[in-house]
């Protein structure tokens, strides 16, 4: 037979769960702490300080999402042993019911009553049991949402800062590499206007070296007709002639 015990029931098992800040109010903290902390400082300094208020809220979420799953490991140990005893609970009331019913079909009845009260008393501690591995399962089904809300919203803040710092990353070697292109094409342009003027004095210093050239070409023949003349080779010109020829182009204008 099988009586509901009134009362006497154990304390409930206390479970300790963890409230996750919602999203929005993380964001209205942190608005809050940007703006009470770097007023006047400038856009620099509150991005700066955004940063850096989300990175300790991920490690304050990681620490408080550690401290979950140790409560939660502790509560499944916990809950594993209520679901033993009452398992066990269960099978000595079977079985004392067994011994009742027996007791009742040989007539004896005040052995029957006898188990009977130990039933009862059984029943009381099999609802004890019953209560508190629903309370525990209770706990680790809140422990296990509360664990999943931490990791989601570790993972919206990384996934926000990372991309943050990636875009940043990115913008600054688009910066860098644009520096060093401005940086070139004017090293480049300067290279170019010197190229331009050793082009110029080169072509100037190659007139100067030809005109040198025909010079001393000129001086060269000049130098050995004279020898030429002074060897005999070359006859000297009929000198009587010449002012002759002159005086009759006179005579003719």
């Amino acid at each position: 037979m099988s009586t509901k015990a009134q009362g006497g029931r154990k304390s409930k098992p206390q479970i300790e769960t963890t409230d996750v800040p919602e999203p929005s109010a993380l964001w209205r903290r942190l608005v809050a702490a940007v703006r009470g902390g770097v007023d006047g400082l400038g856009d620099v300094i509150a991005d700066s300080q955004a940063l850096r208020i989300l990175d300790e809220e991920i490690r304050d979420n990681d620490a408080e999402l550690r401290r979950v799953r140790t409560t939660l490991a502790e509560t499944m140990a916990r809950c594993k042993v209520a679901q033993e005893r009452l398992a066990s609970a269960n099978a000595r009331l079977e079985e004392y019911e067994g011994y009742a019913l027996k007791a009742l079909k040989s007539g004896e009845d005040a052995l029957a009553r006898d188990v009977a009260g130990h039933i009862a008393l059984l029943e009381i501690e099999r609802d004890g049991h019953a209560a508190q591995v629903r309370e525990f399962t209770d706990g680790i089904a809140q422990l296990r949402k509360v664990a999943a809300n931490f990791e989601a919203n570790i993972g919206r803040l990384k996934q926000q800062v990372d991309t943050v710092r990636a875009t940043e990353t990115v913008q600054r070697a688009q910066v860098a590499m644009a520096q060093r292109r401005r940086d070139s094409d004017g090293r480049v342009r300067t290279a170019l206007d010197s190229l331009e003027r050793i082009k110029r004095r080169q072509a100037e210093r190659g007139v100067t070296l030809d005109a040198l050239k025909v010079e001393a070409g000129d001086e060269l023949d000049a130098s050995l007709e004279a020898r030429l003349r002074r060897a005999g080779i070359i006859a000297e010109e009929d000198r009587t002639e010449a002012v002759l020829s002159r005086l009759k182009d006179r005579q003719d204008e």
